[in-house]
């Protein structure tokens, strides 16, 4: 519940300089930590792993407090690590050896036919005797040049498109041979260190390969019961990381000879659960300090259970300052709706509905991502039955008996009424844009900054909602009479903007500021015209749905495999529609929060509350 901060974070060493901090990492802990990550991975390569989604979303080893304990306080782990270590070691020097024995026995292959010992090539006075391959293309245009020079070559074997050979010549022709052998392309090999035939030295070389291979499969099995503990080592691995953080937490606190200070911050809910957990230490005491000056104040954010899972919206963006206000339940219904509205298909919803359950069963950690897709699934179950689509028009094509139950709870078509999800859209935009104003306005009088929320703030307010007004006046849908009230109304405010919205600087300087700021009234235009991206993307998750049933239903009438032709083009057209078009829902949800609403109100870019905590990467363990 504290973040405690290093000696170059905290006010008390610039108050205190003659403060000292070792700064030392605790080396023994890293070096045990060192030793638990080699033995894990090494274990691992002998454990059979869970497969499938399951093991994807839980790939923690769930335990209870009780192993934990038990685990942590073991004192037969250590010998774990070390016989794993030694384990490790004596395997990679039998596969190292195991590869010189192999590279041996492919060197020797080609030259098994040959029956005199090794050694003897190297022994002639008078000549010389070369050993090395030569390519096949080459062999014959070289043959009758090596005659002509005096030398002899025999053909041993082959080893792919090349000669195995021997050549012998005097030693006064050497070197006229090897000028004639580098424009052959000649490969020397050397038996150089080994004596006996070729036949004697394969032999030889492929039984202590053998013994390799046992003395390896014996290490195996040592392994393989080795890693019967590997959750023991994951433990321990988890919990002296944890001990870690802890002590460098420590060790970069400021300290004088005695005494250890330990500053930082906590939540102001949490300041008494601290003083009483202090207070249960001897020689320790506890005191708030008031922040140094420009010194940032970490920000966590907390909302209600139905919000909460939004947050993950606001995080993506940026923390909110602590000075400002957090946008997550303001953005939460919106981006419900918005993501409902961009899929308008019921079908899908409940599809989505079934799988966030299914993730939220078998998730491990931070489920908040699984519940805001459930709730956005319910906010498109109802969109689609409201605008009549379930599965695109798989109601109307392949169960009529449901049409006149589709019929009662749908509100309009939108692909026979398109004109009023147009509207829709328009005013669910207008309504956010509003909102955002709003927040702004109301948050600047919370903070007590009266000049900027009546001129800043309210004043688009009223302009805007004024200029709305007045052409639904002009156009019938208001009162006619109420037209001039609201048109003044939007002449007051739009002055306000002009002389007051820029308040520093010369007079020259503020008009011109203004009316560049009265002139940006174009850009909310733009900007409720951008949630039409709403109404287009469900028309055409909408459109493909149909597209889908109907190629289903052509499919159909296919002789003999038409059911399962039609099954086929309706299950995966429909998950390609789905997972395209959600997909779409989610980003173009988020761009109208970032871009048309955040702006308003919502800068973002604050410190991240970073409590001293306990992390685990290996286990999960489940609270008795």
């Amino acid at each position: 519940i504290c973040q405690i901060l290093n000696a170059q974070e905290a006010i008390v060493s610039r108050d205190m300089p003659e403060l000292i901090t070792t700064a030392e990492k605790p080396k023994d802990i890293q070096q045990l930590l060192e030793r638990l990550g080699k033995s894990i991975a090494f274990l691992k390569k002998y454990t059979e792993h869970p497969k499938g989604l399951g093991a994807v979303l839980a790939p923690r080893t769930v335990i209870n407090e009780q192993t934990y304990k038990q685990v942590v306080s073991s004192e037969e782990v250590p010998g774990v690590i070390e016989q794993s270590r030694k384990c490790e070691t004596t395997i990679e020097k039998l596969k190292a050896e195991r590869e010189e024995f192999v590279k041996t026995l492919e060197k020797l292959g080609p030259w098994v036919s040959l029956e005199m010992p090794v050694e003897e090539i190297d022994r002639l006075q008078q000549a010389t005797a070369l050993t090395g391959f030569i390519p096949a293309r080459q062999f014959e245009q070289v043959k009758p040049q090596l005659n002509e020079s005096g030398a002899a070559i025999e053909v041993v074997g082959t080893s792919g498109n090349r000669c195995a050979c021997i050549i012998a010549c005097l030693n006064q022709n050497l070197s006229d041979l090897q000028k004639l052998l580098r424009a052959a392309e000649f490969e020397a090999v050397s038996f150089e260190g080994m004596t006996g035939t070729i036949a004697e030295l394969i032999k030889k070389n492929s039984e202590k390969l053998d013994e390799i291979e046992n003395q390896l499969k014996s290490e195996h099995n040592k392994a393989l019961s080795l890693s019967k503990n590997l959750l023991k080592l994951e433990i321990l691995n988890d919990h002296y990381a944890n001990l870690l953080n802890r002590e460098q937490a420590k060790e970069t606190a400021p300290m004088t000879e005695q005494t250890v200070i330990l500053e930082g911050w906590v939540k102001t809910c949490d300041y008494a659960r601290l003083e009483k957990l202090v207070s249960h230490f001897d020689a320790s005491s506890m005191g708030k300090i008031e922040p140094a000056e420009g010194e940032e104040t970490p920000v966590e954010i907390e909302n209600r259970n139905v919000v909460k899972p939004f947050e993950v919206i606001t995080r993506l963006y940026g923390m909110p300052r602590y000075f400002e206000v957090d946008p997550t339940a303001f953005l939460a219904p919106f981006f419900a709706i918005f993501f409902g509205l961009c899929l308008t298909d019921a079908g899908y919803g409940i599809v989505i509905l079934a799988i966030s359950i299914y993730f939220l069963r078998k998730m491990q950690g931070d489920k908040k991502l699984m519940w805001m897709l459930a709730i956005c699934s319910v906010a498109t179950i109802v969109a689609g039955a409201l605008m009549g689509g379930w599965f695109g028009d798989a109601v109307q094509k392949f169960i009529p008996s449901l049409e006149p139950l589709r019929q009662k709870v749908m509100w309009f078509d939108p692909l026979q009424y398109p004109l009023r999800f147009f509207i829709l859209s328009l005013i669910l935009g207008y309504i956010q844009i509003m909102a955002g104003l709003l927040i702004a306005f109301l948050y600047d009088l919370k903070r007590k900054l009266y000049i900027a929320a009546f001129c800043d703030r309210f004043s688009w307010l009223v302009m805007v909602n004024s200029v709305v007004a007045f052409a639904l006046a002009k156009t019938g849908k208001l009162p006619s009479q109420s037209s001039p009230l609201f048109g003044y109304a939007a002449l007051f405010s739009a002055a306000v903007i002009f002389l007051f919205s820029q308040r520093e600087g010369s007079w020259p300087a503020r008009l011109g500021m203004g009316f560049y700021n009265l002139f940006s009234a174009i850009f909310y235009i733009g900007d409720v015209l951008s949630y039409l991206r709403l109404m287009a993307l469900g028309l055409v998750t909408a459109g493909l749905a149909m597209a889908v049933n109907q190629m289903a239903e052509l499919a159909y009438k296919l002789p003999i495999i038409g059911f399962i032709v039609a099954l086929l083009i309706l299950v995966f057209g429909h998950l390609f529609n789905l997972g395209i078009n959600a997909l779409g829902a989610f980003v173009h949800t988020l761009r109208l929060q970032y871009a048309e609403f955040f702006p308003k109100f919502f800068i973002g870019g604050g410190l991240s509350f970073k409590p001293l905590e306990k992390s685990y990467k290996h286990i999960y363990i489940k609270k008795s």
